[in-house]
């Protein structure tokens, strides 16, 4: 093995290939896609759970303040829903977890349509019984 550095290759190559250009930001979103987003991302989780808030607030993060909130508290929402589900399957052991349970569907019913109403005014909404595990 050698400890003499390589020689230098000073002839000619081609030069390095340009960089690629940065993806210009989405533009935001107009009042009345944001409303139908927000609507959406309270409605859908009747039928995909914490994942279409959470699909929904990471695909149109930072394209409007309206959605991101909405989606945010709608995702805050959906966590702590499934927090309840869980509490209450390991209860129905001591049978208390069957109330615990059905008081959670009923308030998933009730105020997931209260914000799906509020969304489709395109007025702001927070979820009263909600963890806020993401700000």
């Amino acid at each position: 093995m050698s400890t003499t550095p390589p020689p230098d290759d000073k002839g000619w190559s081609a030069p390095p290939p340009p960089a690629q250009p940065y993806a210009a930001a989405a533009p935001p979103l107009r009042p009345d896609e944001e409303k139908t987003w927000a609507l959406l991302a309270h409605l859908l989780p009747f039928v995909a759970g914490f994942l279409a808030p959470l699909i929904i607030w990471l695909v149109f993060k930072g394209r409007g303040a309206y959605l991101e909130h909405q989606a945010k508290e709608s995702l805050n929402f959906q966590i702590t829903l499934l927090i309840a589900y869980v509490v209450g399957g390991i209860l129905t052991f001591v049978l208390i977890g069957i109330v615990v349970i059905f008081a959670a569907a009923i308030a998933q019913i009730v105020f997931q349509i209260m914000a799906a109403i509020a969304a489709s005014k395109f007025e702001w909404y927070r979820y009263p019984a909600s963890i806020r595990f993401i700000k």
